[in-house]
């Protein structure tokens, strides 16, 4: 059976890349832990200003780098599968889509997207996907290995930044409007925060 709507599925079922791969919906989903979690239908136009402007001063950062940096920056949608320590690719059972990751090792990328934890990942809040972003994928992405987090409120505004350090994110202090955003992964980027 070709599975084309989202109700069709059973929300309390656990899905792997594999079973990922055979759906034709028409609906965006990510796939957490196993559970299907839909998108949510077009973002805001704040939530794709900011994503759009950050997209820019990122693109424009790694064009400028000049020490054999092969960065690449992606928006959503492109898929980034997150396997789990123990169990086989095709046991992946974590696909997301952040609203832009960076990732700079090539190995990593092929034509479905990426396979592994990117350099920097960077959600955008939004009214329906808060808890999605500041617990769950929060935690995804610590375990995955993402080294760093960013979340931005764009009501604040204002950007909180989470940092791996042994395994574990650590918060720096939030970056308001008008103020430079400093990455630790790339301690070059000295971008302004303004949207």
């Amino acid at each position: 059976m070709v599975i084309t709507h989202l109700s069709q599925l059973d929300p309390q079922g656990i899905y792997t890349y594999a079973d990922y791969l055979l759906w034709q919906l028409k609906e965006r989903v990510e796939l957490l832990r196993g559970r299907i979690f839909s998108m949510s239908p077009a973002p805001s136009r704040r939530h794709q200003e900011v994503i759009g402007d950050l997209h820019w001063r990122l693109v424009n950062f790694f064009k400028q780098c000049t020490d054999k940096c092969e960065c690449r920056v992606y928006l959503s949608p492109f898929d980034v599968r997150l396997p789990q320590k123990g169990k086989a690719d095709n046991q992946i059972d974590t696909v997301v889509q952040p609203d832009l990751c960076v990732i700079c090792d090539p190995s990593k990328l092929d034509e479905r997207g990426a396979i592994g934890a990117p350099d920097l990942v960077i959600e955008v809040l939004s009214a329906h996907n808060s808890k999605r972003d500041l617990k769950d994928k929060y935690r995804i992405y610590e375990e995955a290995g993402v080294p760093e987090y960013w979340i931005v409120y764009p009501q604040e505004p204002s950007i909180s930044v989470y940092v791996l350090e042994q395994g574990h994110y650590i918060g720096l202090p939030p970056v308001a409007q008008g103020e430079p955003i400093r990455s630790v992964r790339f301690p070059d980027m000295n971008i302004n925060f303004e949207f």
